[in-house]
């Protein structure tokens, strides 16, 4: 089978020519949208116009585009003519993207002309970018023009394109992670690994052609399309999702009539309290999908009177180089694993999906190699390692990154090491303790190290009533500190009802022998957060501060 995601787009052109494929606002309440006819069509022509005017397979574009139509379109545009997208999230800021775009080393740029303005302030960083696409109005530099491009297919016949066959390694995609926790870093996605992971999505959530999806996160619209599914993108920032409007979620939910969502947990925050509020319902989402943090069961516990009375929400669990990985449901959540979790155990993500294999190992923060390992039985918390077709197996330009985090086992398989710490259950279940890089390790007068969790110590301190969040980190001195965000409601207003609060932690934390000993607790009006999901906590921020 061609493992190029693009020729599932073609299938479905064919199959359900006229079903909607995108829509996305146009303002005043409106949408445009385009059929799957229409984005293979334009997909097709897009492709053409590249190969014709100079581009070549394998080379490295960097695409900077608004999410909609032209973004998904690019997507599969670049995946016929097996050049490889650069995608990097704005919201980590000009700085770091520039460093980002220099280490992919881009052939080009398409990219709206604001990217394309910066692009020429600094071509020194990009030496080879010299074939270029823009999206809107091109001004002063050459290249071709999406818009040109689309009046010439109007004015044409059809382009009678055949996409160029990738093989299943060719690098599809440049992919960097949000930088939440260390420099940002681009991850080597290759045709096969985008095959697998539409494969396994479909399959695990039996996602069926014809399903309507309302779309808060890019990759879900493009994997949409491959699955035969209506991607209906929201009226919001996708870069800053805690600040989305929830009413406009909600009705385009029910305008729509979606059966499934991809979100954000800051995102399904703000549309549960909406909901509760003023009585609104998600009457046709039948699966709520959540992922790039734990999602607190208080979430949960929120959000699942909102849907359809059948519906269920589902959180994945993975990383940036290895996703999906494993997912479990509200329904388990609720039912038997948040006890567990709100008493310490650690937040159970689930069970794994069919293509990956898993080890929990000790933890170590030294590179490893296979015959180094030594994998923990049921029960014990170490570092968890994955394997599997949508595993990637290196970051580019970056061997010092891929000899920590990726091992080679006898067979070949390359592992990646997620640098979550947890453990497996007797049901093959991985409960998430925590990022290796948080854990807080204090050595007594005696010499004696003791390890603290992160997920586990927190889920102590977020029983109280009064808590929205809290955050193990560790201090300049090399103390343990637990910083606690109130509910905005609940933020002491006076010196005694701070001492009184601090006083009521203290307690809490005395109750239980995971945090018994934690003594240094601080309060924060807001936490930072990383920038793709605004729901990570950076600890590493926290653990510097001095006061």
């Amino acid at each position: 089978m061609n493992p190029n995601i693009a020729s599932r787009l073609i299938d479905m052109a064919q199959r359900y020519p006229g079903n909607i494929a995108v829509a996305e606002p146009s303002g005043g309440g409106q949408y445009r949208t385009i059929t799957f006819a229409g984005l293979n069509r334009d997909s097709d022509a897009v492709a053409d116009a590249l190969l014709k005017s100079g581009f070549k397979p394998g080379m490295r574009l960097a695409l900077f585009v608004h999410y909609g139509i032209d973004f998904i379109s690019l997507v599969f545009a670049l995946c016929k003519a097996n050049i490889t997208l650069i995608l990097i999230d704005p919201g980590m800021g000009i700085r770091r993207m520039l460093n980002c775009l220099a280490e992919a080393e881009p052939d080009g740029f398409a990219a709206v002309p604001a990217v394309h303005l910066v692009r020429l302030l600094m071509h020194r960083r990009f030496p080879k970018a010299k074939y270029h696409l823009t999206a809107g109005h091109r001004w002063c530099w050459g290249g071709l023009s999406l818009h040109e491009i689309r009046q010439q297919v109007r004015q044409q016949p059809p382009v009678n394109f055949t996409p160029v066959p990738p093989q299943e390694e060719d690098l599809a995609a440049i992919i960097f992670t949000s930088g939440s926790t260390g420099p940002p870093k681009g991850v080597a996605f290759t045709h096969g690994m985008f095959d697998t992971q539409v494969s396994e999505i479909a399959n695990r959530f039996n996602i069926q052609p014809g399903e309507i999806d309302l779309a808060c996160f890019p990759f879900f619209g493009l994997f949409d399309a491959a699955m035969g599914v209506t991607a209906v993108i929201p009226d919001m920032n996708t870069s800053k999702p805690a600040q989305v409007n929830p009413a406009k979620i909600v009705e385009a939910a029910n305008r729509w009539k979606i059966t499934q969502s991809f979100a954000s947990p800051a995102v399904w925050n703000r549309v549960a309290d909406y909901c509760t509020k003023t009585g609104k319902r998600l009457e046709t989402l039948r699966r709520a999908v959540s992922a790039g943090a734990p999602v607190p069961a208080a979430i949960l516990r929120k959000l699942k009177p909102c849907i359809h009375p059948d519906g269920d929400i589902f959180t994945p669990y993975g990383a940036t180089e290895a996703l999906p990985v494993a997912v479990i449901s509200a329904s388990e959540v609720l039912g038997e694993t948040a006890a567990k979790t709100e008493n310490g155990g650690g937040v159970c993500v689930g069970k794994r999906f069919a293509a990956v294999s898993w080890k929990v190992i000790q933890i170590t923060d030294e590179p490893l190699q296979w015959n180094e390992i030594r994998e923990l039985p049921a029960g014990e918390i170490g570092e968890l390692i994955v394997t599997g077709k949508q595993v990637t197996k290196e970051y580019v330009n970056r061997p010092a990154a891929n000899r920590a985090s990726k091992i080679t086992d006898t067979e070949n398989n390359v592992w990646h090491r997620i640098g979550d710490t947890g453990y497996l259950d007797e049901q093959d279940r991985f409960w998430f303790c925590g990022r290796k890089a948080h854990r807080v390790v204090i050595v007594d007068e005696s010499g004696t190290e003791q390890t603290y969790f992160s997920i586990p110590c927190e889920a102590v301190f977020n029983r109280h009533p009064k808590v929205f969040r809290s955050a193990l980190a560790g201090s300049p001195a090399g103390t343990v500190r637990m910083f606690i965000e109130p509910l905005p409601e609940h933020f002491p207003s006076t010196p005694s009802e701070r001492e009184q609060f601090l006083a009521e932690l203290r307690e809490l934390g005395r109750s239980h022998t995971l945090t018994a000993a934690i003594a240094d607790i601080r309060l924060l009006k807001s936490f930072p957060v990383d920038v793709r999901h605004n729901v990570k906590i950076n600890r590493e921020l926290l653990t510097a501060m001095k006061n």
